[in-house]
């Protein structure tokens, strides 16, 4: 019954995201032309991509698609932490256009072997209006101004196995982005900013070894 239940849930969330806006099984040798990347060591090696952040870096190694913003979106991928050396990666939702927060994030899911975090950064910590992300990086906040930033961030305690594939579906629905592994519902949460209406970029940042990545995809909602 359990396998049934989780097979017709992430038959639902494929029909109510039925527009494949990018999709890439890592099957050809090394990074297609879409891809673009930040500070990334990152490679394609054996089907899989495997995520690396150089370790003289000062950022996690971030690979990234854009496409036409859209309000809705659906990720999808196979992810497994190779072994424990692996801490986290997220899955970001951005708008590079949008200056009003930190390099345009909007809302993100990180993904770790204990738990799953859900935020909101164009109206939590990454909000350039009025200083609040500058005071946040020099460690100036108020206690208001961290009361606020609790409120826009929430996480659920899970256990993710290492060395096994999993599979991560990350949507974000209005202003609720939400989080199922391998066809279990970990976690939603809503706040304002995740209703962007054009989140144009969808980034894997791996923190900072040892996760590896396998059918990843991003759809939309039907037009």
């Amino acid at each position: 019954m359990k396998t049934l239940l989780a097979f017709l849930a992430t038959t639902a969330f494929a029909a109510d995201y039925p527009r494949v806006i990018f999709a890439d099984d890592f099957s050809a040798e090394g990074f297609g032309p879409r891809w673009g990347h930040y500070k990334s060591s990152s490679v394609v090696k054996g089907g899989v991509l495997v995520g690396i952040t150089a370790p003289t870096s000062d950022h996690s190694a971030v690979d990234n698609i854009k496409f036409e913003g859209e309000k809705d979106l659906q990720v999808k991928v196979k992810f497994r932490f190779v072994s424990d050396k692996a801490k986290s990666f997220n899955v970001w939702f951005d708008d590079k256009g949008y200056k009003g927060s930190h390099a345009g994030h909007i809302c993100q899911a990180t993904i770790s072997p204990t738990g799953v975090n859900l935020a909101d950064a164009k109206t939590g910590g990454f909000n350039l209006e009025g200083g609040l992300y500058d005071r946040k990086k020099a460690n100036q906040l108020t206690d208001d101004e961290k009361k606020l930033l609790a409120t826009k961030q929430s996480r659920a305690q899970t256990k993710i196995s290492l060395s096994e594939w999993h599979t991560l579906v990350v949507t974000t629905s209005g202003d609720t982005i939400s989080v199922s592994i391998d066809g279990k519902d970990i976690g939603s949460f809503t706040s304002a900013g995740i209703a962007h209406d054009t989140k144009s970029l969808v980034s894997l940042t791996t923190n900072a070894v040892d996760v590896e990545y396998d059918d990843f995809s991003i759809s939309g909602v039907a037009k």
